[in-house]
């Protein structure tokens, strides 16, 4: 089974961040590491709201500055996954089978990840929008590809 774990740099919607929590609880998330403006649930009880005890479930640590994260996380072997709709990003259907260790990492609502985070990353993945808009909230679109991850484990 695939060890996946998630950062959050400036996620500025609690209930997202609360959100996340209980999405990553239903993946088997091992860890959430909150960077950058993302609020804490020891500090914010909205998160814990969403959440709904999930945050009591998952380890998560805090760290400003989310290139340290990144750099550590694959210096221990994991392979980090943007989720943005940016240049360069496939559409995540079209990965090849992913290493044992993924990190996904979600961007801020309205800005995205910047690109000095998207040029740490090993890939980048959208998910394809057939409607008006650009794209779908990021809770919402970080479940459809942490299950993503999980269902091909399963399936591999």
């Amino acid at each position: 089974m695939k060890s996946l774990v998630v950062i959050m740099p400036n996620i500025r919607s609690l209930y997202n961040v609360g959100s996340i929590f209980r999405t990553s609880d239903a993946c088997d998330v091992e860890k959430i590491y909150l960077t950058g403006h993302t609020g804490r649930p020891d500090k914010e009880p909205k998160i814990t709201k969403t959440a709904l005890g999930a945050e009591l479930n998952i380890p998560w640590e805090y760290a400003f500055q989310t290139a340290r994260v990144i750099k550590q996380l694959k210096q221990d072997g994991y392979h980090i996954l943007a989720l943005e709709n940016s240049r360069g990003s496939i559409d995540y259907r079209e990965m090849k089978q992913l290493p044992a260790k993924v990190a996904i990492i979600v961007g801020n609502e309205v800005k995205g990840l910047s690109r000095t985070l998207l040029s740490q990353v090993d890939q980048t993945v959208n998910l394809p929008m057939m409607g008006k808009k650009e794209s779908l909230n990021v809770s919402v679109a970080f479940g459809i590809l942490a299950y993503f991850i999980k269902f091909q484990t399963y399936c591999s």
